[in-house]
């Protein structure tokens, strides 16, 4: 007798559809919003079942794009915080646990990760956007993207 166990659709990361509404401030503050829930599914039934999501961000604009319509990525910072749903065995790390560990838009960096396991598993987190807004900003609805990726 034999069988065959076979894997599912793989990895993937599902992110909120539409645009986030981070709030808003005067030029010179501070604004801050959750982005909604970010999650990573991994079905590829793997032995060694690790992963890494990725975040990185857009500078964020309003009007032509000026460099007082501008809110460069170098002002926006993210934390992952911890997870707020998890499957599967296994060791899941938030890239930035604390809004003390939180990193700026203008690279890519870990926003979650599973560090050992095995088998199918998920993990979600809310993450957090924080925006310096330059005391030379102009008014308006500034739109960016913030991108999210899995390996």
């Amino acid at each position: 007798m034999i069988f065959t166990v076979t894997a599912g659709d793989g990895l993937q990361v599902t992110v909120p559809g539409g645009s986030a509404d981070i709030g808003n401030g005067t030029p010179g503050s501070q604004i801050s919003g959750q982005l909604g829930s970010i999650t990573v599914t991994d079905h590829r039934t793997a032995l060694t079942a690790g992963w890494t999501a990725t975040v990185w961000g857009t500078d964020f604009t309003t009007g032509g794009g000026s460099g007082a319509e501008t809110v460069p990525n170098s002002a926006v910072s993210y934390w992952s915080g911890p997870a707020t749903a998890k499957t599967g065995t296994g060791t899941f790390v938030p890239g930035q646990p604390t809004a003390a560990d939180a990193e700026t838009l203008n690279g890519y960096y870990t926003a979650f990760s599973k560090i050992s396991g095995f088998g199918d598993n998920s993990a979600t987190w809310n993450p957090t956007i924080v925006i310096d807004v330059p005391g030379q900003a102009v008014a308006g609805t500034y739109t960016g993207t913030v991108s999210h990726s899995v390996a």
